[in-house]
């Protein structure tokens, strides 16, 4: 499996094979992306499958109590 989606797999997702559309529906849907040297977009899978975020550590426990 790659890193990135392939052509056909891009075209799937944007519904269109025309780089114009396919960068348009990028930007409209959020999906992170990036322009190659040829002007096509290319998404990574992790942009489209998504990863679990981490969940962030609980703080650390404080007494509201004011030292006296």
């Amino acid at each position: 499996m790659s890193l990135c989606l392939s052509r056909d797999e891009l075209t799937e997702l944007c519904r269109t094979p025309q780089k114009a559309r396919q960068l348009a529906f990028l930007r409209k849907n959020g999906i992170r992306h990036y322009v190659d040297a040829y002007g096509r977009p290319v998404v990574t899978r992790a942009a489209v499958e998504g990863t679990p975020e981490p969940k962030p550590a609980a703080p650390a426990w404080r007494p509201n109590k004011a030292i006296d």
